[in-house]
């Protein structure tokens, strides 16, 4: 089973996103995800921003 924590990006650094999860602030890799702006939320797993959260659904 795979656990990812959800993240909002507060800020980068060259190709690391800094994301606030709960209150605790963490360096992610944001190399899989092309498009990610400040205020992005994102699914973090291992230290890798995998997934950027939207508010729409998939179908």
């Amino acid at each position: 089973m795979c656990v990812g924590i959800p993240g909002k990006v507060v800020s980068f650094d060259k190709d690391m996103a800094i994301i606030d999860a709960t209150g605790a602030r963490r360096e992610v890799s944001r190399e899989l995800i092309d498009e990610l702006d400040v205020g992005d939320y994102v699914m973090v797993h291992a230290g890798v921003a995998i997934a950027k959260i939207t508010g729409e659904s998939e179908s």
